[in-house]
């Protein structure tokens, strides 16, 4: 099982958007669909922490942070996880990273950083 992170991310304007992926391989659609998913986030000095999260029976979750910024979602046919960012400040420059826990197994994509300026 490997997660390959998209394009996306880089630097970004205080206020703007970014969007970033997440492309499953070596998993069959009905794990990728069962598998609880999630972004995380590393800031410089700073514990990873969860931002947004798809459990296994679907619900979605959020950082209180990123509540009506953050979007996170699902294409099961190509087997991607999407994050959607909006109003970025700079308390969200970060590494990012995707995540899928599977038979308790926990499985990370390579980090993307964002790097958001005033």
């Amino acid at each position: 099982l490997r997660l390959a992170a998209g394009v996306g991310g880089g630097s970004v304007q205080a206020g703007g958007s970014a969007k970033l992926s997440c492309k499953a391989s070596g998993m069959i659609l009905s794990t990728f669909i069962s598998s609880r998913m999630g972004w995380y986030r590393q800031a410089p000095g700073k514990q990873r922490e969860l931002v947004a999260e798809i459990t296994s029976g679907g619900t979605i979750n959020y950082q209180d942070s990123v509540k009506g910024r953050f979007t996170i979602s699902r294409d099961n046919a190509k087997k991607m996880m999407y994050l959607q960012m909006n109003g970025l400040g700079p308390e969200d420059t970060a590494v990012y990273y995707c995540n899928h826990k599977v038979n308790s197994r926990d499985y990370w994509g390579e980090g993307t950083l964002v790097t958001v300026s005033s």
